[in-house]
């Protein structure tokens, strides 16, 4: 044993090409390529795998793609089609356009039914037609056309109560004539006209109006008064059958004294409306016309 041991720290010297599995394999290298890291000197990972390209389709520069396309002769046949509508359509409008200025020129006035709104018999808009400083005048002859309705309608209902109570049938088939008649023609005879000349201020339709708005204010007075001159005066719910049934029976006299209050109040209204379109049929210069167009009918039919 020597003086001095070697160290026992002292690494050993190894030579790497002493084995011979090393030394085989010396021209290879000791680590694995790409991104990948090995430990292990005698294993080298695989390169990492990739698809492979698919082959470039064949490409021919002279190849067509068919898109449908209408031929030239279809084309001319729509343009042709389509010409002959708009010519067509052209011809519509002219014959409407000349149909509507011979209305205009002739007076006539086409009117759609809008009234009632849930179901429509007669044309009315005052708000569009009428001129403003006449509209509340043709809004009160409105009301007293609604009012003529109620009456009569009322009417019908005491005349049936009094029949019920044993006043015979033969009033009750007269409140129903009343009604039919009255109605309908209070709309036409009276009120229409008005509504006219209150939109186109026509002289002619004024008195028009004003000959029928006068029997129509008679026979509320008339109905409010029922004297007994047809079958004694009960087919109207009027004061005079009014106080007669009160004595028989009591409920028929109220209905009875119901339907005076409302031909009280119609004939009311309608003396008002009838003062005031009087007031500016006068303040309009409408009665000289209507004077001036009677005496030129007048000096026609003498010639």
């Amino acid at each position: 044993m020597s003086r001095y041991d070697s160290n026992p720290f002292e690494e050993e010297e190894v030579n790497p090409f002493s084995d011979p599995a090393v030394r085989k394999g010396s021209g290879q290298s000791n680590y694995g390529g790409g991104g990948f890291y090995t430990t292990n000197p005698g294993i080298v990972p695989p390169a990492m795998s990739r698809l492979s390209p698919l082959p470039p389709e064949p490409y021919d520069r002279g190849a067509t793609i068919d898109i449908p396309l209408d031929s030239a002769k279809d084309l001319k046949a729509k343009e042709k089609e389509l010409q002959t509508k708009e010519a067509e359509l052209k011809k519509r409008e002219q014959e409407l356009k000349r149909k509507e200025d011979a209305i205009a020129r002739s007076g006539i006035v086409i009117e759609e039914k809008n009234w009632p709104p849930y179901f429509p018999i007669i044309h009315h808009d005052i708000t569009n037609e009428i001129p403003i400083h006449l509209q509340k005048m043709q809004y009160v002859a409105f009301t007293t056309l609604l009012g003529l309705v109620l009456c009569l309608t009322w009417n019908i209902v005491a005349v049936t109560i009094a029949w019920i109570k044993g006043e015979g049938p033969t009033i009750w088939f007269l409140s129903i004539i009343y009604f039919i008649s009255g109605v309908p023609g209070g709309y036409v005879l009276w009120y229409r006209p008005l509504y006219r000349a209150m939109r186109t201020d026509s002289a002619l339709k004024f008195g028009w109006f004003f000959m029928f708005y006068l029997l129509h204010i008679g026979f509320c007075i008339f109905a409010a008064v029922a004297p007994p001159v047809i079958f004694k005066g009960k087919s109207l719910a009027g004061i005079l059958p009014a106080i007669d049934l009160w004595g028989k029976n009591a409920l028929v006299g109220i209905f009875y004294f119901i339907g005076f209050g409302f031909f009280c109040l119609e004939s009311l209204l309608s003396v008002w409306v009838i003062q005031q379109v009087y007031m500016y049929f006068r303040g309009s210069g409408k009665a000289a016309e209507i004077k001036r167009e009677a005496a030129t009918r007048t000096m026609m039919a003498a010639l």
